[in-house]
C-alpha cells in the first residue's frame, strides 16, 4: 500500500460535466492506499479463502424484473461489445451486451478465463462483494473525496492526473480508449480492453491505474452534485469498526447507487471524457460490468 498524505485540497471541476460540480475546498486525513486496483489473482485467493459468492454468480428473480424475457433471467453480467462500424453515441445499448455466464472468473463470458489475464483489475464484482473482500482484507473502501484527493497525485486544480494536458508531448499515461469509439481501437500499446496493473506511469502519490483502465467503486452513495455529499459520520451513515478504528458505513438498498471513480478503457474524447480525478458517475449497487473495479485503503 501508498501513503497519502491528507491536508486541504479542492475537488470537482467546473470545466466538465455538471455532476462534477460546484468546486469545493475539502480537508482529508493521511489513508494508506492500495498501489493499484485489486487484480483477478488476488481476487481469486479471497474466494478460494471464503468460499465468496458473487453478484453476476447468483440466481435472478424473476419478480424483480417483471416484463423481462426469461432467457435473460440467467447469472450474467454487461459486456462491452465493439462494434463493427460507427454508431449513434446516444445508444449505449449498441456497444454493450448483457451476456449470460459473464462473472470474475469469465470476463468476457464463457470460453474466457480469469488465468489468461491474473495481473489484470479484476471486473464483473457489485459493491457488496468489493466491501466483503475489504472487510476480508482488514481495509475498506475509500470515499469520494479520499479517492479523488489521491487521484490528483498532489496537482491541486488539474484536469489530469499528470497535470492539464491529456497527452503531454503526444505521451499516453492512461489505458484509455484511442480511436472513435466505440468501433476502431487505436491503442498503441496494444491493450483493446483492460491492462494488466501498472502498465502506466504512477500518479505523484506513487499511485497507479487511478485514471483510466477500469473505474472504481468508492463507499459514498451517489448525489447529482457535489453539494450534495454526505460528509462522514453524519445521518444516513452508521459507523462501524475495521482493525480498531471507526470507519464510515453507508446504509445501502438493493436499488441505491454509489459513485464510483477514474474512467476506464472505454472513455475517449469523443464519448466519454471521465479519465479525470473530478470526475464521476452513479453506480447501481448490484450492476457490474466488465469495466468497474476497485480497490481498498486503510486509514491511519
Amino acid at each position: 500500500m501508498v501513503l497519502v498524505p491528507g491536508g486541504t485540497d479542492t475537488i470537482g471541476s467546473a470545466r466538465f460535466y455538471p455532476e462534477e460540480r460546484p468546486v469545493r475546498e475539502v480537508v482529508v486525513g493521511d489513508v494508506w492506499f492500495d498501489a493499484h486496483p485489486i487484480t483477478n489473482a488476488e481476487f481469486a485467493r479471497f474466494v478460494a479463502d471464503t468460499d465468496h459468492v458473487t453478484v453476476p454468480e447468483k440466481e435472478l428473480d424473476a419478480a424483480d424484473f417483471p416484463g423481462a424475457d426469461p432467457e435473460l433471467l440467467v447469472p450474467g453480467s454487461q459486456v462491452f461489445t465493439q462494434t463493427r462500424g460507427p454508431v449513434h453515441l446516444g445508444d449505449w445499448t449498441q456497444w454493450w451486451r448483457w451476456q449470460p455466464g459473464a462473472q470474475w472468473r469469465h470476463p468476457d463470458g464463457p470460453g474466457s478465463t480469469w488465468t489468461d489475464v491474473p495481473d489484470h483489475p479484476v471486473v464483473h464484482v457489485g459493491w457488496e462483494d468489493a466491501r466483503v473482500y475489504a472487510d476480508w482484507a482488514d481495509k475498506d473502501l475509500p470515499t469520494e473525496v479520499e479517492w479523488e484527493h489521491a487521484a490528483r497525485g498532489g496537482l491541486a486544480g488539474a484536469d489530469y492526473a499528470w497535470g492539464d494536458e491529456f497527452t503531454p508531448d503526444g505521451a499516453v499515461l492512461a489505458n484509455t480508449w484511442r480511436g472513435p469509439f466505440p468501433w476502431r481501437s487505436d491503442d498503441p500499446h496494444g491493450f483493446h480492453r483492460t491492462s494488466p496493473i501498472c502498465s502506466y506511469p504512477p500518479n505523484g502519490f506513487g499511485l497507479f491505474d487511478m485514471i483510466g483502465n477500469v473505474w472504481e467503486w468508492t463507499s459514498t452513495p451517489w448525489t447529482a452534485s457535489h453539494e450534495g455529499i454526505i460528509p462522514a459520520g453524519t445521518a444516513g451513515a452508521a459507523m462501524a469498526c475495521c482493525g480498531g478504528a471507526m470507519r464510515e458505513e453507508p446504509v445501502v438498498r438493493e436499488t441505491d447507487r454509489m459513485v464510483m471513480k477514474g474512467g476506464s478503457h472505454l472513455c475517449s474524447p469523443d464519448y466519454c471524457q471521465r479519465y479525470r480525478p473530478a470526475a464521476r458517475q452513479g453506480h447501481g449497487v448490484r450492476d457490474t460490468t466488465s469495466h468497474l473495479g476497485f480497490r481498498c485503503v486503510v486509514r491511519s
